[in-house]
């Protein structure tokens, strides 16, 4: 699991999504090594999958003449060479505060500077490919339009209706695809780490335990959260490529990456039952259309 967007309200985006992907235990390794092998493709054996960050622009690249035709290792030299000068320059111009904050976007950037900005655009499509084509996964998501959120009437916080959410419905994923027997369906979750949720999240997780939620008894679900840094496992970074998709989507039409992950929205039938978008009515995107559709 992982967001995408910020929980407050306002806060600096009209949508907070929370998505969760799907793989059953036998598959994890065979899901793993597949996306290790699309960044290995791209020189990144052993980093993260940080799609925010991949996608940013990186300025420096636009002023390396012919940068498109060096080497990786050749981009690699240009760009620090231009990113160490202007990080001497703010020193030197006593700017601690933006020193500090451009210091930490290099760091977060860095793994992805000798890829052009379209062959980091086509690295996350390769992931999004293989996503797209893992049929035994389902996708789960809350995505809501702070706008239309009322926390007084909610009587939780954005963040907080989202994670009861999927929560409520991977339950009953577990409960459905059970084949009978004397063996039963048991699920983790698996959270990126974040300080300011994960005690949140527990203690949300302990209460539905004991008392279950708005919609189902929680059986299935064992333990609370285990919240992990994304660095470490693959599985959380195709979460943070879900949930990224998802909202930029709805917050700006963008319909490349959300219709490559889309395709493994948990559905029964032809209805979107394991993604929504909680928003006003007479939404027309696609996750509205699908949710409303007849199974």
């Amino acid at each position: 699991m992982d967001e995408s967007g910020t929980s407050e309200i306002p806060g600096n985006s009209s949508h907070f999504v929370l998505a969760g992907i799907c793989i059953p235990i036998w598959r994890w390794r065979s899901a793993d090594q597949s996306v290790s092998a699309v960044l290995e493709r791209y020189g990144l054996a052993g980093q993260e999958l940080h799609t925010a960050w991949i996608l940013r622009a990186y300025l420096e690249q636009s002023r390396i003449r012919d940068f498109v035709h060096l080497s990786w290792d050749a981009r690699r030299r240009e760009v620090e060479r231009l990113r160490n000068a202007y990080l001497l320059h703010l020193q030197k111009e006593q700017q601690n505060k933006t020193y500090r904050q451009i210091k930490k976007n290099f760091a977060h950037t860095r793994p992805y500077i000798h890829l052009t900005v379209d062959e980091r655009r086509q690295l996350v499509r390769d992931v999004a490919d293989r996503v797209s084509n893992w049929g035994y996964g389902r996708l789960f998501a809350e995505c809501i339009d702070k706008i239309h959120f009322d926390p007084s009437r909610a009587g939780q916080s954005v963040d907080e209706q989202a994670f009861e959410q999927i929560v409520s419905r991977f339950e009953q994923y577990l409960v459905n695809t059970d084949e009978g027997g004397p063996q039963r369906n048991f699920g983790l979750l698996v959270h990126d780490n974040n300080e300011t949720i994960a005690r949140k999240h527990t203690n949300l997780m302990r209460r539905f335990q004991r008392e279950g939620t708005l919609w189902t008894r929680i059986e299935r679900i064992i333990e609370t959260p285990l919240f992990v840094d994304s660095t470490l496992t693959s599985m959380v970074q195709i979460a943070d490529l879900c949930s990224y998709a998802l909202r930029r989507y709805l917050e700006n039409g963008e319909t490349d990456l959300f219709g490559r992950i889309f395709t493994r929205a948990h559905r029964i039938g032809n209805t979107v039952v394991g993604v929504r978008h909680f928003t006003g009515a007479g939404c027309g995107c696609e996750i509205c259309l699908s949710h409303r559709a007849p199974p």
